[in-house]
């Protein structure tokens, strides 16, 4: 596997943290989650009672977001916890957390501290705002980071008003961005010999993915207002009903529009006038009426079959039962069986990241609490049981 000779110690909790985490063990790194004594990180308790949404006492944001990792409690707030952590670090390759900024360096455990016990060690902090400028300290949760950073403002419409993303992309940017902070922080020490920390800020993330949206404002000055499902260019390009759900034409360009108006059959759409683009988005408004008319008559599949023969990128809007069970999905292993601690297993969403030289790894079940403490401590860092069984008796291992 890609990353199995890399060692993480996960101290990350929630979203954000867990998911940059998981996305590292799924290519293949040992990750150690260290979870302090008695209950564990939060997401242990969250659902963990629900009949729906939780299996062997794990709920399901626990059970995703851990799998194949392996736990050890340890009190960090304690010193005699924190040297064991300091132990680990000596046999560790990157320590990822989302702390509030201000804490590692608290616990004695930031990347200056440990850089002079590894000086081989990457950490990666995922915070609301990032470690420098004025906002640092204001906690920040996704709902939070998504309406500052102006994605919300364009979703939805001016009658609906800002509308938050369906996923929670805050959390899970920040994730995805420390995975790849980490993986260059990894490449970069293979050149120097010497780790570094890496600093992913949830906002600063929102922010590079306005993208061209962003570029379009800091050079004309306009600012752009939610449109729906539509596009700000191209026509058709929208969310049309059907006559049982709902499908997305998107004809970008004046060729996809032609062969579009010869598919559909609408003669309004035959107005030579209409193969300009301008004179079309100046007409967007009656195009989709018409468009919408003329979908609504046929169900979604039908539909969909029938644009994909003439060429038209199309897709039928899935709920989530629909793109889960969907051929291709499934064809690229994008649901996963993970075995359960107490047997059997929960089907999640698998690992996009597909390898060519490189094996997938074959999941374990998310950790118990403490599962793996002796495991680790014994035969990672080299203590004896005798050594184990002290540092639990005083409280600073579970």
């Amino acid at each position: 596997m890609a990353l199995e000779h890399i060692t993480i110690l996960d101290l990350t909790h929630m979203l954000s943290g867990p998911y940059g985490a998981m996305l590292l063990t799924d290519l293949g790194a040992r990750t150690i989650k260290v979870e302090p004594p008695g209950t564990g990180e939060g997401t242990r308790r969250l659902l963990e009672h629900d009949p729906d949404y939780s299996r062997d006492g794990m709920g399901a944001y626990f059970l995703t977001l851990n799998r194949s990792k392996r736990s050890v409690c340890i009190d960090l707030k304690r010193e005699a916890g924190r040297a064991v952590f300091l132990d680990l670090v000596k046999h560790a390759d990157v320590v990822f957390d989302n702390f509030s900024v201000g804490v590692p360096k608290r616990l004695g455990i930031d990347h200056e501290t440990l850089a002079k016990i590894n000086p081989r060690i990457v950490t990666c902090s995922v915070t609301g705002f990032g470690e420098t400028g004025p906002d640092t300290e204001r906690p920040a949760f996704d709902q939070v980071v998504q309406a500052m950073g102006g994605g919300m403002s364009i979703t939805g419409t001016p009658a609906t008003g800002p509308m938050r993303s369906g996923i929670p992309i805050g959390d899970l940017g920040g994730g995805i961005f420390g995975a790849l902070g980490v993986l260059a922080a990894l490449a970069e020490r293979e050149r120097t010999g010497r780790g570094q920390h890496v600093d992913v800020s949830m906002l600063d993330v929102q922010v590079s993915m306005l993208n061209y949206m962003a570029t379009m404002h800091l050079m004309s000055g306009i600012v752009p207002t939610g449109i729906g499902n539509g596009h700000f260019v191209h026509v058709p390009y929208n969310c049309y009903p059907t006559a049982d759900g709902h499908v997305i034409v998107a004809c970008i360009g004046d060729p996809f529009f032609e062969r579009f108006a010869a598919f559909i059959g609408i003669p309004e759409l035959d107005d030579p006038a209409l193969r300009q683009q301008p004179v079309r988005y100046a007409a967007r408004e009656r195009i989709d009426a018409l468009v919408a008319e003329r979908l609504r008559t046929r169900p979604t599949a039908e539909w969909v079959q029938r644009l994909r023969e003439a060429r038209i990128p199309c897709g039928p809007v899935n709920s989530f039962e629909q793109v889960l069970n969907d051929p291709q999905v499934r064809a690229r292993g994008m649901v996963v069986d993970v075995p359960l601690p107490g047997g059997g297993s929960v089907p999640q969403p698998g690992n996009p990241v597909k390898l060519s030289g490189s094996a997938e790894r074959p999941h374990t079940p998310p950790p118990t609490l403490g599962a793996h403490t002796d495991e680790v401590l014994g035969g990672i860092v080299g203590y004896d049981a005798a050594r184990i069984a002290a540092l639990r008796e005083a409280g600073a291992v579970g």
